[in-house]
């Protein structure tokens, strides 16, 4: 038979002995082809691509298996460097791959064609607002049926496949569907590279019936990624430098404000360096908790506006300059537009763009390389720490509580306080939980993560477990509400099957409290569970799980006793009983805010 160039029969070796390859000095070089044999059964797609996932730092993958991926999972299972984590739901499998990224850098799952897809999407378009480099990989349907009139399981009953491709073309950076093996390759490292590169979510989908099939171009190891670092413009870097350092040394009591694209920027380190140099007041934005060390001397506490952790937002907004390094200001954190800053007295960075106040903007200009050229030109000024200094006042304990006094919330978040350390981790889910972990005071090397721009219920479960596989070494403490915990509640069975150590608190206060401060009615009460006996269920005798119910404070510290003591090598679920009024007043104040952000009316036509 004939070889046809793109045809799914050229597996024959070709004519050439030798191929063009990029090494890391970005020169093309000439290497002779692998003395691996083409037909060899380890020369496949599937085995690339495990390979690649390890290479570049991914040791878990979560999944859900369906027919389109599963000769696609053997190749993953078969290589040695990765562990293939089975979830409940692809909704949890995004969730887990979005808190796997949040720790090592870059997360994968992999999950069946549309049914699928357009289950774990939402959790894609969450990793895609907060900046996690995602491998979405799909199994995609048999290669042969592409370009036909058939119409396939799994997908809307039309001969056209690409609803899954369009609707991930826009929470994705780039998408690769990877449908003959003559590009696999190619598509397969382009979209990985650009998840690292632009640390955004990739979808790749693989036609079921390609990843066993042996092919030329992967009859080699792959070669390690050499991607091309960004690059300042140094005379934009310069001109920003010398505006900024002429903007700020005339300041009286200039303020540093961190943001989350710190990380994305990775540029955590530069801004520490900046705020030791300069002496300026250290403030983060609260989706930036946990970018900064809270044991910083001059650290001051959460930005965020009405709701800021005590005497911080006075500091910053009375402040003649402030430097926002990396800010995120939407609705939420704006706490429905009302903070109090001024344009005119703002320094904007942003990961690749510096903006001073009215004035100028500098373009191409990496916040890594800026913060650190500016950390040796500004001068010393203290002024805004020393009048925090002085008007601080150490915060109230809450009220005693009588013996057997009903739980209060604020109790158990002093509690949960003494529980931190450099060995723990702690999760947040969206809700009341944003606000009072917020208050929490982070001992260095200690882990914070929550989902503040996409804030989508439930996220914790999933993102909890990738999480906790991500660093086995520390302990995550999560704190989770009840009507969160419903949505995703499934993959504590993936918790325990993964051997995790995880506490859960589960604070049952009968409802969507966060919706309840926003706007109130019946939608947000929802049905009680007997979440305890739930979890216990799922545990059904397999793998370590301790279960509790506390109502009281003398409860609360017994259960927290035994899940540090002798449960420390369980997963423990702390279910806590609180009243259904029982907030922050932080969420009292941002929930009217917000209310009031929302039901704005039309502007006059």
């Amino acid at each position: 038979m004939d070889t046809k160039i793109g045809s799914l029969d050229t597996c024959a070796s070709p004519t050439c002995t030798e191929v063009g390859s990029l090494p890391s000095n970005g020169a093309v070089s000439t290497i002779q082809c692998s003395a691996v044999a083409f037909n060899s059964a380890e020369a496949t797609l599937g085995r690339h691509l495990a390979r690649r996932l390890v290479q570049i730092g991914v040791s878990d993958v979560f999944s859900v298996p369906g027919d389109f991926n599963l000769t696609l999972l053997d190749h993953l299972i078969a290589e040695p460097g990765l562990n293939l984590i089975g979830c409940c739901n692809e909704l949890n499998a995004g969730y887990a791959a979005d808190g796997y990224a949040r720790s090592r850098g870059v997360g994968a799952c992999v999950v069946t064609f549309t049914v699928g897809g357009l289950s774990v999407i939402n959790a894609i378009a969450g990793a895609y607002s907060e900046n996690l480099p995602v491998i979405c990989i799909v199994g995609g349907p048999n290669s042969n049926d592409y370009g036909t009139n058939r119409i396939l399981h799994h997908t809307i009953g039309l001969p056209d496949f690409s609803q899954e491709l369009r609707c991930f073309q826009t929470v994705t950076c780039y998408q690769a569907v990877v449908n003959n093996l003559e590009d696999a390759h190619e598509l397969i490292d382009t979209a990985i590279s650009t998840a690292l590169k632009e640390s955004k979510p990739v979808y790749i989908s693989i036609g079921c019936n390609l990843p066993a099939i042996p092919h030329p171009t992967f009859s080699r190891e792959p070669v390690p990624f050499a991607l091309s670092p960004k690059l300042t413009n140094k005379m934009g870097l310069e001109a920003a430098v010398e505006a900024t350092v002429e903007f700020l040394n005339k300041a009286v009591k200039p303020v540093l404000v961190g943001g989350p694209k710190l990380r994305v920027a990775k540029a955590c380190n530069a801004f520490v360096e900046l705020a030791d140099a300069c002496g300026y007041a250290l403030a983060v934005m609260p989706s930036a908790k946990g970018l900064v060390p809270e044991h910083h001397p001059r650290f001051i506490g959460t930005y965020w506006g009405a709701v800021s952790t005590a005497f911080c937002a006075e500091i910053v907004e009375s402040a003649d300059a402030y430097l926002f390094a990396g800010p995120i200001f939407n609705d939420y954190s704006s706490v429905g537009y009302s903070l109090l800053l001024k344009k005119e007295k703002a320094i904007i960075v942003q990961p690749d763009r510096v903006i001073i106040g009215n004035g100028p903007a500098f373009g191409c200009v990496l916040m890594k390389d800026f913060l650190t050229a500016l950390a040796k030109r500004l001068n010393r000024n203290t002024t805004a720490y020393a009048n925090y200094h002085r008007i601080y006042v150490p915060e109230g304990h809450p009220l005693k509580s009588e013996p057997k006094e009903a739980l209060r919330v604020n109790v158990l978040f002093q509690h949960i306080q003494k529980m931190l350390s450099a060995e723990t981790a702690v999760i947040a889910e969206t809700g009341d939980s944003w606000f009072n972990c917020q208050k929490l005071k982070l001992p260095q090397g200690c882990g914070y993560e929550f989902q503040m721009q996409y804030g989508s219920i439930g996220w914790s479960v999933g993102a909890t477990l990738g999480y906790a596989q991500a660093v086995p070494e520390k302990r995550v403490i999560a704190c989770i509400g009840d009507g969160s915990f419903q949505v995703t509640v499934q993959d504590v069975s993936t918790m325990l099957r993964c051997g995790q150590k995880t506490i859960i608190f589960l604070i049952n206060n009968c409802g969507y409290t966060i919706e309840v401060e926003i706007h109130d009615g019946p939608y947000n009460v929802i049905k009680n569970w007997n979440y305890t006996a739930l979890v216990d269920a799922i545990h059904n005798g397999e793998g370590n799980c301790w279960t509790t119910k506390v109502r009281c404070e003398e409860e609360l510290i017994e259960a927290i006793e035994t899940a540090t003591g002798a449960k420390k090598d369980c997963l423990c679920f702390i279910e806590v009983i609180v009243h259904k009024d029982d907030t922050s007043k932080e969420l009292l104040e941002w929930g009217s805010r917000v209310s009031a952000a929302n039901g704005r009316p039309p502007n006059p036509q």
